[in-house]
C-alpha cells in the first residue's frame, strides 16, 4: 500500500472495482449457530438487535437474500468523501440496491447477486468517467 487515497474524485478514478465470484448472504446470528457462522463470515457487525453475518449462501435461511461483493480496490481514506455516495447514486440510478461497508484498507459493495456484473459495468463507467 502506498497510502490511502482520501480526494473523492480521484478515490472513483482509481476504485478498480473487482467482482468477487463468491456470493454471500446477510443473516443473524444467534447462540446455537454463532460457532459455525461466524467461523465462515466474511465479516460481522453488532447492532442493537444483536449481531449479523455475512456468510456463504448455504448457510443461510431458504429464501435468504443473495449478494455479490464488488471490492473497490482503491486504497479509500475512512476520512474520504464522495466515493460512497457516487456508488450508491451510480448503482440507485440504474434501481439496483446496495449495500456498502468500509473496511480499512477498502470499500466493499453489496449488490444482488443477479444483477452483479450489470453493477460492475456501471462502476466501471463511472470510474472511466472520473480518468
Amino acid at each position: 500500500m502506498t497510502g490511502s487515497v482520501r480526494d473523492g474524485r480521484a478515490m472513483i478514478a482509481q476504485m478498480n472495482p473487482r467482482l468477487d465470484e463468491r456470493r454471500w448472504c446477510f443473516v443473524p446470528v444467534t447462540p446455537e449457530r454463532a460457532p459455525e457462522l461466524l467461523g465462515a463470515a466474511l465479516g460481522t457487525f453488532r447492532e442493537d438487535e444483536g449481531v449479523s453475518a455475512l456468510v456463504p449462501p448455504e448457510l443461510a435461511p431458504e429464501g435468504a437474500p443473495v449478494f455479490a461483493r464488488i471490492v473497490l480496490e482503491v486504497y479509500s481514506d475512512l476520512e474520504g468523501v464522495g466515493l460512497t455516495a457516487a456508488v450508491a447514486m451510480a448503482l440507485a440510478n440504474a434501481g439496483i440496491a446496495c449495500n456498502m461497508i468500509a473496511a480499512l484498507n477498502h470499500d466493499h459493495v453489496f449488490v444482488p447477486a443477479d444483477r452483479a456484473e450489470e453493477a460492475l459495468d456501471i462502476l466501471l463507467a463511472l470510474q472511466s468517467e472520473q480518468r
